[in-house]
């Protein structure tokens, strides 16, 4: 699935007339981007949900013939728990990767979204995150999001105190995750906190990159470190 509902609204005044998984980075756009990545990994059908602009992310996902896409419009913003509990019936009943419609990595490697599955044990998990070292991010990352013990198992950051990692927006869930989810609008950090109280969400770290594109002035320095050619000779 891909999450293309959200409003954008630090990325104004590029999103007022635009949705912001639409935005442009170097003449592709960051939904073809997330697409291009289940389609590479061999995912053949996938769920896009919609809510502003969304006639304009319905003629986005219509100009492309793989992976088949069905589109989930929300009159009403669902959010991100909300958006993907309604989309579960399209799923399948298997674990399903969830990539945010304005996160763009980049593979390391070897492929990220195979380097997940790999990862990802359904006995243990009910969800795995791909995160990133705050310090290898260009861009505002707060206090972090997540620490990790040796397993991976993901830990909150406790108050006053700085988490080395962020997520990136890209994910494997299990069903199971969903399990006595509330209806209507909701984050998925509900789910996430319930699960690391079970000692069942896990973290993988990206050995790619990852661009952290919340505001005009990310978008262009990605936009920049993508045209000097570092990136690519890198990754």
């Amino acid at each position: 699935m891909v999450l293309a509902a959200g409003l954008g609204l630090r990325m104004r005044p590029l999103t007022e007339t635009t949705a912001k998984p639409l935005l442009m980075l170097q003449d592709r756009s960051l939904l073809d981007r997330a697409l291009d990545r289940l389609e590479q990994a061999g995912i053949g059908q996938a769920v896009v949900n919609a809510h502003w602009h969304a006639d304009q992310v319905a003629e986005a996902v219509a100009r492309r013939e793989t992976p088949r896409i069905a589109l989930q419009r929300e009159e009403e913003l669902l959010e991100t728990g909300g958006g993907v509990t309604r989309a579960l019936p399209l799923l399948g009943p298997g674990p399903f990767a969830v990539l945010n419609g304005d996160s763009v990595i980049l593979d390391g490697p070897s492929p990220t979204l195979a380097r997940m599955a790999a990862s990802f044990d359904p006995a243990a998990m009910d969800g795995l995150l791909l995160v990133v070292r705050t310090a290898q991010v260009d861009g505002e990352v707060g206090r972090g999001d997540f620490h990790l013990d040796p397993l991976g198992r993901i830990r909150r950051p406790r108050e006053l105190e700085l988490a080395p990692y962020i997520f990136s927006g890209v994910q494997i869930l299990a069903p199971s995750l969903f399990d006595g989810a509330p209806a209507g609008r909701f984050s998925l950090n509900r789910l996430y906190d319930r699960a690391i109280e079970a000692g069942r969400l896990y973290a993988l770290v990206h050995d790619g990159i990852w661009f952290h594109l919340s505001t005009p002035e990310d978008l262009e320095r990605a936009e920049a470190s993508l045209a000097s050619g570092l990136v690519k000779a890198l990754f």
